[in-house]
């Protein structure tokens, strides 16, 4: 029997202390002074910057000494200003780049020389350099290595650089989400094969123009500026992927609609798709991906954003998952913006409750498990006894107020089985 589980909130592995310069991310460890290195915390900001924005993954280790609750603060020298914060409550000074960023209800609990990830989302104009001056509880981080003999997977504890990483990348390491995304290349081998899934899709065979045979292009209840076609010059697979120019303002819907029969796929679904857009999600209420539920008066299930996040959305009722609290929205994550990234979500119709992932890592924001909970479902199952009936698969563009975007699909799959990236 197919059965949900809640992901936990820690991630325990052993800390590393390394520099890394390669593709999009930047993975840097700052250096403090040593007169307080004896604490052995360890502080790893790993940058992923593009013209514009960014996003960071902050991995915090306590050292010999495990902690109950955390505090963890740095410094922007540049112009960057923090949007949003996932697995953390993050906040920027007004004036300046002082950042501070707080564990959550479910993570406060870090152990002795573990290491919890947590991450943010940003914009910059002139320059993103890594942030310095990290501390752990209001205990500077990233001296010496710990007194304590480290595990035995821990890689030599020798002292991290005591110079400061260049605040501008050497041109050989630029990263490639400086290039027109009209010229990406693809950027990997079709995936594996999709199973006994009743739609596995790259597109490769369809012809340059507006999609056709197996998908076509619908525009739901309204119809705007927006358009699909299919683009030969982007893909994250073979040659070609469709191309979705999403346009701001209320009623710009467009989609393409797979024509697949889906009532053999039953009651669970799984979809996996990979998506590539330019734009950080609004705050205000988006889709890209929607499917009819033939149990709710054939109103849509609705898959995009709001509050810059990741968001579910019952069309028949407005509800959201997570609700759109603070708590609510940091228990989600922003899509990344530039780069192709791999969604997959799990509805499942016969008890009600639905999964979701980005990147291969569930999104605890994302997972109704049938049991009411504060900041995540409880608004949700305000509802009883919500059994969806999807019937079709939409992929594309809704906008509500505000917000445009550009979005490209690639390897469609959907079956009744999770598929993975």
């Amino acid at each position: 029997m197919w059965k949900l589980q809640r992901p936990r909130g820690r991630r325990a592995v052993v800390a590393t202390t390394a520099l890394l310069a390669a593709g999009l991310g930047t993975a840097v460890i700052a250096t403090a002074g040593p007169s307080l290195a004896a604490t052995g915390c360890q502080v790893t900001y790993t940058l992923n910057s593009w013209q514009g924005g960014f996003t960071a993954l902050v991995d915090i280790n306590p050292g010999a000494t495990g902690v109950t609750s955390w505090t963890v603060t740095w410094t922007y020298g540049g112009d960057q200003h923090l949007t949003s914060a996932w697995n953390a409550a993050a906040t920027q000074s007004p004036t300046g780049g002082n950042v501070t960023a707080t564990n959550l209800s479910y993570n406060a609990t870090i152990a002795a020389n573990t290491t919890y990830e947590f991450g943010t989302q940003g914009t910059w104009t002139t320059s993103n350099p890594v942030p310095t001056n990290f501390t752990l509880n209001g205990v500077a981080c990233n001296g010496p290595a710990p007194t304590t003999a480290p595990p035995t997977t821990r890689p030599p504890t020798s002292a991290p650089p005591t110079t400061a990483p260049p605040t501008t990348r050497p041109p050989t390491s630029a990263p490639p989400t400086t290039v027109p995304p009209t010229t990406v290349p693809p950027t990997t081998a079709p995936p594996g094969g999709c199973g006994t899934a009743a739609i596995c899709d790259g597109f490769e065979t369809q012809s340059a123009g507006t999609p056709s045979g197996a998908w076509s292009v619908t525009s739901p209840n309204c119809s705007g500026a927006g358009t699909a076609t299919v683009d030969t010059a982007v893909a994250h697979s073979g040659t070609k992927s469709v191309r979705v120019n999403g346009a701001a303002g209320f009623c710009n819907h467009v989609f393409i609609k797979s024509a697949t029969d889906l009532s053999t796929v039953g009651q669970v679904w799984f979809l996996r798709a990979f998506v590539r857009h330019t734009t950080a999600l609004p705050t205000a209420h988006i889709t890209f991906m929607a499917m009819r539920d033939g149990a709710d008066n054939g109103n849509d299930l609705r898959f995009g954003g709001q509050g810059t996040a990741l968001q579910w959305n019952r069309q028949s009722d407005d509800a959201t998952l997570p609700e759109q609290s603070p708590t609510g929205i940091s228990l989600s994550m922003p899509l990344p913006v530039n780069q192709w990234n791999c969604v997959e979500f799990a509805v499942n119709g016969t008890n009600g409750q639905m999964q979701t992932w980005l990147n291969g890592s569930e999104v605890a924001g994302l997972h109704e498990d049938g049991v009411p909970t504060r900041d995540i479902d409880g608004q949700w199952l305000g509802r009883a006894n919500w059994r969806p009936r999807l019937t079709d698969l939409k992929l594309g563009w809704e906008s509500y107020g505000e917000g445009a975007d550009t979005l490209w699909y690639d390897d469609v799959a959907l079956g009744s089985s999770r598929i993975g990236c």
